[in-house]
């Protein structure tokens, strides 16, 4: 490549006919500068084009770190929906065993209730059966006490007995209310 100095330095040589001398230098003159700014705008150009890449270098750099980066919340949502859907899996599994287990616990106790009732329901049972026992036995013994304190009056005139009494001004005191008779049987 030609260089402004070059053209500056050049020597031509002489010859008879030839061309004036100042008018040659003048137009290597034009020459030189026109090269020398043309040089200038190339540096330039390649100082802007070396900028320019290596801003492309950062931004595809850049471009990459940005994908990266796109990739890692594509997965890091992706994570947190999987995440979601076992968190909510397992809070349905929770709520089911939650439920199983509270109508485990209900039907126990009611069981448990229908057992406690049976229960009761026997002792009530077994509690009259006894009464009326206890009740029998203390009719026939007052039956029997009142034949012997009575000898004269039959087992049927006890029907009649409560009326007999009433008829009968029978001086009985009765004992004063809240106080508790000691019964012997």
């Amino acid at each position: 490549m030609i260089r402004p100095i070059d053209i500056q330095e050049k020597e031509f040589t002489r010859a008879v006919r030839g061309y004036k001398e100042e008018e040659v230098n003048e137009f290597l003159d034009e020459i030189t500068m026109d090269l020398e700014r043309l040089l200038d705008e190339l540096r330039q150009t390649k100082e802007e084009n070396s900028h320019l890449v290596g801003e492309l270098e950062r931004y595809r750099g850049s471009e990459g770190t940005v994908l990266e980066t796109l990739e890692a919340a594509k997965t890091l949502m992706s994570d947190i929906s999987s995440s979601a859907e076992k968190r909510a899996d397992i809070l349905l599994k929770n709520a089911e065993l939650d439920a199983q287990l509270m109508t485990k616990e209900a039907k126990e106790m009611s069981d448990r209730i229908a057992e406690e009732s049976e229960a009761i329901k026997a002792r009530f049972i077994d509690f009259r059966t006894r009464y009326k026992k206890l009740l029998q036995s203390e009719l026939q013994r007052f039956e029997s006490l009142s034949g012997e304190m009575f000898p004269e009056l039959g087992v049927d005139d006890f029907d009649d007995l409560p009326e007999m009494m009433s008829n009968q001004s029978l001086n009985v005191e009765k004992p004063p209310r809240g106080t508790v008779r000691n019964i012997k049987y």
